[in-house]
């Protein structure tokens, strides 16, 4: 299932320490030979300070042949760099973690750093030294420390360019570090920067209009969201959340609408249970039909087994499509980065859905027959209808007569204005789409594009 990784159009989106466990599952996977997979970890690992990472990954692949004499002299720098700029670091944090400058300190930053200068003769170009040894300590993997310097000179600063570089550089190391509620809120925290801030002061410096700079901060935005919202307990949700407004909906249909998959997958998740009564909101209820319409107008720039699966159950309405496509689509995500530990949890939801659209077109269905297009035996489907009658609200319409061996489908008719609010519910969030369209057209972004000012300062 090759051709279906994402990996390979993901990875440019991410810095390259992001990148390091995507790479190291597709070795685990085995999609790509594995020779492969490691000289493209020897290539993102020869631009860091990891350097006896580099010094294995070449041996891997170059077992016959010398260590290059260039990592010797990488190491003396790296280690002279190190002590420099952690005896300069060093001489920041004994000021500012002083208690009496601690409890000085107010919310105004230029007040703060004047108060810092009078005092203790401490400029700005001195509390850079913060920003400039976290961002060491990004390069040589050392992510908790790069958090805690980032945020200590983020405090401080007002250097804005910067601050939004540590913004970044904080997000990443707190995503390696595997910290997902402080990830969660640095996210959130870094998305209103972007959606606030002047977008030229968001990437570096760039010759693009201003717009077309806001979408790429975007669409990179997206991309290292995934690590988050696929390890936080509530980040389906909150990927919905975010993804299905109109501004990151956009984003996503101009620059990369391979986040169909990701949307596509958080919705059936999510679906199960918002059907079951678990309180959510209006957008992550309906997200479904949101999401098939989005997948019907971007389906000739991107689709996949996940994508068609709803495609040919929601639109074509083709059962024996949509359980072939289910097939393949369980494979893809059983292999994807993202979404592998959701497996099991996305199977039992796409069958929920099968379920849920052959029951709303027939009154008297055949277990075995729904079985079958549930990819089931007539025993593990038996079992696994009853089950889901119930756990969820089609307990009060369907009926199971074992003797028959068939479920019956007893529904009252919807009233009036109750059709009428089905039909009407998508109309405001579907005209806001389009006006938000016509206002902000960019220009599609070309296939290389700048990479934020995170910590390693790479082109």
């Amino acid at each position: 299932m090759a051709e279906y990784d994402l990996s390979k159009t993901i990875i440019p989106y991410l810095d390259r320490h992001l990148a390091f466990p995507l790479l190291a599952h597709l070795v685990e996977t085995s999609l790509f030979p594995v020779e492969q997979v490691q000289a493209a970890q020897y290539e993102l690992a020869k631009g860091t300070n990891m350097l006896d990472y580099a010094v294995s990954l070449f041996e891997q692949l170059h077992p016959d042949e010398e260590i290059p004499e260039e990592f010797s002299g990488k190491r003396e720098k790296a280690v002279s760099t190190n002590e420099r700029l952690q005896l300069e670091a060093q001489a920041v944090l004994d000021v500012i973690e002083n208690p009496d400058v601690a409890q000085a300190l107010r919310q105004d930053k230029n007040q703060n750093l004047q108060y810092l200068k009078d005092n203790y003769n401490l400029t700005l170009e001195q509390i850079t030294v913060l920003y400039n040894f976290g961002q060491f300590q990004y390069t040589y993997g050392n992510y908790s420390g790069a958090a805690d310097y980032l945020y200590h000179f983020r405090v401080l600063s007002t250097d804005n360019d910067l601050n939004t570089s540590a913004h970044w550089g904080k997000l990443a190391s707190d995503i390696l570090t595997g910290k997902w509620e402080t990830a969660l809120e640095e996210l959130n925290t870094l998305r209103d920067v972007v959606d606030s801030r002047s977008p030229s002061t968001l990437l570096t410096a760039s010759a693009e209009p201003a717009a077309l700079t806001q979408l790429h901060s975007r669409t990179w935005l997206v991309h290292w969201s995934l690590f988050v919202y696929f390890n936080h307990p509530q980040g389906r949700t909150l990927l919905l959340e975010t993804f299905l407004s109109p501004t990151y909906l956009n984003t996503i249909q101009t620059s990369c609408p391979w986040i169909l998959r990701y949307i596509a997958t958080a919705a059936i998740l999510s679906r199960k249970s918002a059907a079951g009564g678990t309180a959510a909101s209006s957008r992550v209820r309906h997200s479904i039909r949101e999401i098939v319409k989005v997948i019907q107008t971007e389906e000739y720039q991107y689709q996949d087994p996940v994508t068609s699966f709803l495609k040919e159950l929601y639109v074509e309405f083709d059962f024996e499509a949509a359980q072939r496509e289910l097939t393949l689509a369980d494979r893809v995500v059983g292999d994807d980065f993202f979404l592998g530990e959701f497996r099991e949890e996305f199977l039992d939801n796409a069958r929920y859905l099968i379920s849920e659209a052959y029951c709303r077109i027939h009154q008297r269905i055949d277990i075995g027959d729904l079985s079958e297009r549930l990819n089931l035996s007539r025993d593990e489907g038996e079992k696994w209808i009853v089950n889901l009658i119930r756990e969820t609200r089609m307990g009060a319409e369907a009926k199971i007569d074992l003797e028959k061996n068939v479920i019956e489908i007893h529904r009252s008719a919807l009233p009036v204005y109750q059709s009428v609010i089905e039909k009407t519910r998508g109309l405001a969030f579907r005209t806001q789409a389009l006006g938000t369209g016509m206002l902000h057209s960019p220009q599609q972004p070309q296939q290389s594009q700048p990479q934020p000012a995170v910590v390693e300062g790479a082109p």
